[in-house]
């Protein structure tokens, strides 16, 4: 396939909190988006802004040049592209596959083998930059798979993000499950910071101004942190999704004769969290978990 330009069809799967923001970008950008979600009236919702609705994932996939699945999880992703009426099945041979949902890197392996038997490149490139990141174009996406199928898709990832290729299939979903154990680890710590201070009579808010700029600045910290200060914990990622992507980190290190005992905490935390009916929270809601941990 030549290198994808605007005005081709791309089809987007999964228009949650991160994908209904990506296909209106791709909109804007003049591709000629379908979009099918599991819950109809969330792809519905993006009429306005250019993008039609399909009403299977079959037929959201029929024509597109460029496929962008953006589902839950590596099961959701495994049933909805490559199950008996899979979508891989619709897609013509020539068309390329993007997976760019968080999944385990064996899933996006496998999702790539399935594609390649019909003639179907096939893409893993998660993203990190949450729901602000989406809106506005700015996801880092990580990128597995050939490099050269990567570069002709320059045009799609532009509005979107700043792409970087990692490696080979499957190179995508484990850079992001790196990306995963480093913002778990790092909400946790921002939410021990602001417990202390709050704890010893500073102000939180204040704590956080004082921080801005020193070494315990970051991207986390200042949109976290903020949202631990307000208690604003609207999901921009839920912590069901963080536990997942905690958990999967866990389960590769393991098998690969591995210990992360930061990790493993970390994942415990946020288990907790979840257990104690807040997995609909953003994960900056952990702050709360660890106010029930001290609460005695």
């Amino acid at each position: 396939m030549s290198g994808v330009s605007s005005h081709q069809p791309v089809a987007v799967l999964g228009t949650g909190i991160m994908g209904a923001p990506m296909a209106l970008r791709l909109a804007g950008a003049g591709f000629r988006v379908s979009a099918w979600n599991r819950s109809a009236e969330k792809a519905a919702a993006l009429a306005a802004g250019g993008v039609v609705a399909a009403a299977t994932a079959a037929e959201a996939v029929r024509d597109a040049d460029v496929v962008i699945c953006m589902l839950s999880s590596g099961p959701v992703c495994d049933e909805v592209l490559c199950g008996g009426t899979g979508a891989i099945g619709a897609m013509r041979a020539g068309a390329t596959l993007v997976v760019m949902s968080s999944i385990p890197v064996e899933t996006a392996v496998a999702i790539a083998g399935v594609a390649a038997a019909r003639g179907i490149a096939c893409i893993d490139a998660p993203v990190s930059g949450g729901e602000l990141g989406a809106r506005e174009g700015r996801l880092a996406i990580m990128a597995g798979g050939k490099a050269d199928e990567i570069e002709r898709l320059s045009a799609v990832f532009a509005p979107l993000g700043r792409v970087t290729h990692v490696g080979p299939a499957g190179s995508g979903s484990l850079t992001k499950l790196a990306n995963q154990l480093i913002v778990a680890s790092t909400i946790c710590a921002v939410a021990e910071a602001l417990t202390l201070a709050e704890a010893g009579g500073a102000d939180p808010g204040r704590v956080r101004e004082a921080l801005l700029g020193g070494f315990a600045d970051s991207t986390v910290f200042r949109q976290h942190g903020l949202r631990m200060v307000e208690g604003n914990f609207r999901p921009g990622g839920p912590a069901r999704y963080q536990v997942k992507d905690t958990s999967t980190a866990l389960g590769f290190a393991r098998r690969h004769g591995l210990r992360l005992p930061v990790g493993e905490e970390v994942d415990r935390l946020f288990q907790a969290m979840v257990d104690h009916g807040d997995g609909d929270l953003d994960h900056s809601g952990v702050i709360l978990e660890l106010k029930r941990m001290n609460a005695g």
